[in-house]
């Protein structure tokens, strides 16, 4: 199942004569092309691992529905396969500023938010992460003390969640993190997609988190990995 959240645009129709039409149609090909080439790199890929139970592809959604609010267009949709509560799971981001029709499963993302940092240990997890790509872990150690080479980044998700909501959720901190990292959004389309999924005291203590978790890094990081992704 995926989540499809892509605008919709009325075609817009080009006029050609009859003498010309072979090589308008010739160029028009190579045009489509060139088009189409521009906008996978006009794309911010982002693969989401965690456990079953913990809101996995629930954040993939909301990350989407951010990208939408903020006249983005984006695809979410989780991994192939039974979900078991606390087996591995993986859920995929595609946002661009453009339409797109790309559906497979991340196998390059830009970034990687990794919601266990046990995950880090599971060969594979890191497979395909683009150069000066980011990672992006649930955990209350430094980075450094992971083990883990490259742009890695940390935030303590579950207990941030677990001091605002009562539940060890990590979606709304990873999610503020991210994105003040990438400024791939900003925070209020987040928090606009997280009132249109709860609330009453459920949504304000989740924008209370968001608010938290994004304090917790430093704005703008992982900046030019966004800018290169979205170029």
């Amino acid at each position: 199942m995926s989540l499809d959240l892509h605008h919709r645009r009325p075609a817009v129709g080009v006029g050609v004569s009859k003498g010309h039409l072979g090589g308008a149609i010739h160029g028009e090909r190579n045009a489509a092309a060139a088009r189409a080439s521009a906008l996978v790199q006009a794309m911010i890929e982002v693969r989401i691992h965690g456990r079953g139970g913990q809101g996995n592809v629930v954040a993939a959604y909301l990350l989407a529905t951010a990208a939408i609010n903020h006249g983005d267009h984006a695809l979410a949709f989780p991994a192939f396969g039974a979900e078991r509560r606390g087996a591995p799971v993986a859920a995929f981001v595609r946002m661009a500023k453009q339409p797109f029709r790309r559906r497979d499963q991340v196998a390059h993302p830009d970034f990687l938010i990794v919601q266990d940092e046990a995950l880090l240990h599971v060969p594979g997890i890191l497979d395909g992460l683009k150069p000066g790509g980011g990672v992006l872990v649930n955990s209350r150690r430094a980075a450094s003390d992971l083990g883990v080479e490259g742009n890695v980044q940390t935030v303590p998700a579950s207990e941030l969640a677990i001091e605002h909501l009562g539940r060890p959720l990590p979606n709304a901190p990873l999610l503020a993190a991210f994105l003040l990292l990438s400024g791939a959004l900003p925070i209020d389309a987040l928090k606009q997609a997280y009132s249109e999924r709860f609330k009453g005291a459920t949504l304000a203590a989740n924008l209370k988190l968001i608010d938290t978790a994004a304090a917790q890094v430093e704005a703008g990081a992982w900046q030019e990995s966004a800018d290169a992704a979205s170029a």
